[in-house]
């Protein structure tokens, strides 16, 4: 089969689509016939050797595919072949073939369409679980989403929305009218600074929840805009920069700064806790796709490439020309 092979740490655009074998079926496993696979900054760390883990070399990068099962382990918990599914994997995707976890696979529903679903993996699990599970947000709260054009962004503007919050957002002008009609009740320029604008939107108070995949002075500022009790979530550092945080502010303001790491419930962090976190994962992801049936989510598929178009693919997202999520397709454009 047709895969993007990395043989050692290197930039992604360095990266060869190469033929190599298909990936054993492993207990529990699922086999997957992939249609896309989602393309993101962390993408780019990992096969550089700078993400917080580092798969074997050499290794398919690609952690979220949408596509049909193939077949399954004779022990997999398995949706029946030629379902079409959406799983998160801990790596393998950008191929024509995948093999994941069975408790990380996905049946979608038949009237949803296939390849938006590439955000439900991660982008919208990870919004939705620091949203939801870490800061407990409830209906007429203030909540500003940095970065709310992106992937993970776009997604925290819909659940913030779908759980009645009061939605402020912050984006290139680019993607401002796509906020909007996304249910922002407020659009703010990434490019200006904006502490008085969320104070203003809040008439004073300030927010209760920030919800920042971006780190660096977004992340600066966006600290404060909390109000009285408020938390911030750091949950990515697309700005490059990882900040720092003095105590002395946390007390002095009374607010609180929470992490959010999705790969802790999916298995990859150290220790591997992916069956412990299963039924919660899967209740949240079910939630997800309740919501999406209803129109309250609306995953927006940016861009797709083929398999090797992977570096074309990359430059739309380093170049924050993405609104939404990018994929590639290594079956072809008309998937399985």
């Amino acid at each position: 089969m047709r895969a993007i092979l990395c043989e050692s740490w290197r930039d992604f655009d360095d990266l060869e689509v190469k033929e190599v074998a298909p990936p054993p079926l492993r207990p529990r496993g699922v086999r997957i016939r992939v249609a896309g696979c989602g393309v993101s900054f962390a993408t780019q760390l990992v096969v550089a050797g700078k993400y917080q883990r580092r798969p074997p070399l050499p290794f398919t990068p690609g952690t979220e595919i949408v596509g049909h099962v193939i077949e399954a382990a004779p022990d997999a918990d398995a949706p029946p072949s030629g379902t079409a599914v959406f799983a998160v994997l801990d790596w393998g995707g950008m191929a024509e073939e995948a093999v994941a976890d069975d408790i990380h696979v996905m049946p979608l529903p038949a009237e949803l369409p296939l390849l938006p679903a590439i955000a439900f993996p991660i982008s919208y699990p990870t919004a939705g679980a620091a949203l939801i599970w870490r800061a407990g947000l409830a209906a007429g709260q203030p909540v500003l989403v940095q970065g709310a054009g992106g992937g993970v962004g776009l997604a925290g503007v819909e659940i913030a929305k779908a759980l009645g919050a009061l939605v402020i957002a912050r984006a290139g002008a680019d993607k401002h009218a796509l906020l909007a009609a996304r249910g922002a009740d407020h659009v703010l320029d990434s490019r200006a600074p904006f502490r008085d604008a969320v104070r203003a939107a809040t008439a004073g108070r300030g927010v209760d929840v920030v919800l920042d995949p971006i780190g660096g002075d977004a992340f600066d500022e966006g600290l404060r805009c909390l109000g009285d009790g408020g938390v911030l979530l750091t949950i990515g550092y697309a700005a490059g920069r990882i900040p720092e945080v003095g105590a002395n502010i946390l007390l002095l303001k009374n607010i609180g700064v929470a992490g959010l790491n999705w790969g802790t419930y999916v298995g990859w962090s150290p220790g591997d806790g992916r069956h412990d976190h299963a039924a919660r994962v899967r209740a949240l992801w079910a939630r997800l796709i309740g919501w999406w049936q209803q129109g309250l989510l609306r995953p927006e598929l940016h861009a797709s490439f083929p398999l090797e178009g992977f570096r074309d693919a990359m430059a739309e997202v380093r170049g924050r020309r993405a609104v939404g999520r990018v994929a590639l397709l290594p079956n072809g454009p008309a998937g399985p």
